[in-house]
């Protein structure tokens, strides 16, 4: 695929992955995404995973027409973007490789790169000139690891924005970008939204047109829709207004209760998601509470703690940085409801939290008296 007249796209599709990083369900596979820029001098932007690198050699290739490549240039170090870096260079012994110090050092914690390989420290700032293209480097430290860097080619003026910008599925599969990408951006990057706001400081002093992500589509129209996305996400501001209903129950009380609460939420017009902890996909409802202004976490009392998938979810959130938003709580317990008072001590160090005081407090099933009471929670978040 030719990104500009000098840049071509030489990515994959993995459709044989199921699950990403151990983690993230993703139906429609995974683009692992690298680009050749065509000039005096040719520099391949990063490879891709290890299954798939006979075939991205083989685009690599195709795009050269014969000729040999003069870097490589690896801008993130997970093995998903950086496996088959001793395959290119067996390949092309004489190239060198450009990227940053911290990450030859990962190189050799990796792959055992060899000391006769060339390498070429990418500077912070620095600047590679390949004939008409030149390539600005743009450390990006810890969106998400710390050894990133992006690079920015001025003459195209095209973003390699490494991570950044990614979004879950393959690229012969049509889906919403928005909602791969947040649940990618919430679940992965998410935890780093200072980091990312830097990076975002510096790429609006550049003039941008193309942005090219090692995830996801090349992306070259309404720019300003994908960067503003980010500016929120990555600011922690509610995306919209609604409420997400997430809940784990055992023997269906809870669940009642959380379907009650989202029935009246819904009659008074406020959009609202209800997850179920114990069924659906994890990774969806952590990008849901980021995206939605207000929560309610729905849960019965377990070893006088909380239930194992609402624990587990509440970790998610903290470890996101969950901050920015109104939360309340359904608890159920037969003889010693813990619940509400467990939850809300899970986000003691969170930041900007905004809590509904009354709990709703379920003893064992629903009773008259908490439909009152849900119809008054419905009342206050609506």
């Amino acid at each position: 695929m030719k990104v500009t007249d000098g840049i071509f796209y030489v990515g994959v599709n993995d459709h044989e992955v199921e699950i990403f990083e151990g983690q993230y369900q993703v139906p429609n596979g995974m683009a692992y995404n690298s680009y050749v820029i065509l000039d005096e001098k040719i520099a391949v932007m990063d490879t891709v995973d290890e299954a798939f690198g006979q075939q991205w050699l083989t685009n690599v290739e195709e795009v050269l027409q014969g000729r040999r490549p003069d870097y490589l240039v690896v801008q993130h170090m997970e093995p998903d973007h950086s496996a088959n870096i001793l395959l290119f260079v067996k390949k092309y012994p004489d190239v060198q490789i450009v990227s940053t110090p911290q990450s030859f050092k990962m190189m050799g914690q990796f792959y055992s790169l060899d000391s006769s390989v060339k390498q070429i420290p990418a500077a912070n700032g620095g600047e590679l000139v390949l004939g008409e293209h030149k390539l600005n480097f743009v450390y990006a430290p810890m969106v998400h690891w710390p050894e990133v860097m992006m690079t920015y080619e001025s003459t195209d003026k095209v973003l390699f924005s490494a991570d950044g910008f990614g979004k879950f599925g393959a690229l012969d599969v049509e889906d919403d970008w928005a909602d791969e990408a947040r649940r990618y951006y919430i679940g992965i990057v998410g935890k780093y939204g200072a980091q990312v706001q830097n990076v975002l400081k510096k790429a609006a002093a550049l003039d941008i047109r193309v942005i090219c992500p090692l995830h996801g589509p090349v992306l070259k129209e309404n720019l300003e829709y994908y960067i503003g996305l980010y500016d929120t996400w990555s600011s922690y501001e509610p995306e919209s207004e609604g409420v997400v209903v997430a809940y784990a129950s055992v023997y269906g009380n809870t669940r009642a209760a959380a379907l009650y609460l989202a029935e009246e939420l819904r009659k008074r017009g406020t959009q609202t998601v209800v997850y179920d902890l114990g069924k659906d996909d994890m990774s969806a409802a952590l990008a849901d509470a980021f995206r939605y202004s207000r929560m309610v976490l729905a849960c019965n009392t377990y070893n006088m703690s909380i239930n194992p998938f609402m624990h587990d979810f509440i970790i998610r959130l903290v470890e996101h940085s969950y901050q920015k938003r109104k939360l309340a709580f359904i608890e159920n317990g037969s003889w010693a409801p813990a619940a509400g008072k467990v939850m809300r001590g899970m986000f003691e160090k969170s930041r900007d939290i905004t809590f509904v005081e009354n709990v709703v407090t379920l003893m064992s099933a629903m009773k008259p008296e908490n439909e009152e009471q849900l119809k008054a929670l419905a009342e206050e978040l609506a």
